[in-house]
């Protein structure tokens, strides 16, 4: 009879102690330090699972997320970070990347970090580019509609030809000023129409401002 009850007794007490040793690991949450990790990708995620950041190479990259629901992934070779809202959809990222080719082609060389407005494409754009079909550097300013397209406003780089200038548009996206120095050196303004052709131009070599 002894025995009995002290095999209750004994069953009972480890039943409370595995229900509370189970309920602390329930409540408590503790931080893991490493040294170091290699990973292929990392979700960060709220607590109800919502997506808010992915940190990832290049295979795991994934195609535009909307409201947590992923698109089929298209023209995505980088690695990066993509940074999405408190609903879970796409609002910018850090992107880079860059190989060469087997015939010696440089391609898809650069990084990009960009922003983007709520619903919507991309608001402030800070790109560096240099492979066989681009060499670019400089920040895009657009005009980006909920729903709808965007405009770029303001360019402020380097171009191709290795002139940095400064592009100011209208809200359709059509250049109409455009302040240049070239690889020479004479710096230009040029004011154009909503067509893109030439009306007017200002230049700031040294015979101009005799005149």
């Amino acid at each position: 009879m002894f025995g009995q009850r002290f095999l209750v007794i004994y069953s009972g007490v480890l039943t409370a102690v595995f229900a509370v040793s189970m309920l602390s690991g329930f409540t408590k949450t503790s931080a893991t330090s490493f040294d170091e990790i290699n990973v292929q990708r990392i979700n960060v995620r709220e607590a109800d699972g919502t997506v808010r950041m992915i940190i990832t190479n290049g295979a795991r990259m994934p195609g535009v997320i909307v409201k947590g629901k992923e698109q089929p992934k298209v023209d995505r070779p980088q690695a990066g970070m993509i940074f999405y809202n408190d609903e879970g959809s796409e609002n910018g990222g850090l992107i880079f990347g860059g190989k060469r080719l087997a015939n010696g082609d440089v391609v898809d060389a650069g990084g990009s970090l960009s922003f983007d407005r709520y619903n919507a494409n991309e608001v402030v754009k800070l790109i560096g580019v240099n492979d066989k079909t681009d060499s670019f550097a400089g920040l895009a300013i657009s005009d980006s509609q909920e729903n709808g397209p965007n405009h770029r406003r303001i360019w402020v780089g380097r171009s191709d030809d290795g002139s940095a200038s400064l592009s100011l548009m209208d809200a359709a996206g059509h250049e109409r000023i455009q302040l240049s120095v070239p690889a020479t050196g004479t710096p230009q303004i040029a004011f154009l129409d909503e067509h893109g052709k030439t009306i007017k131009t200002l230049s700031g070599d040294r015979d101009s401002s005799q005149r």
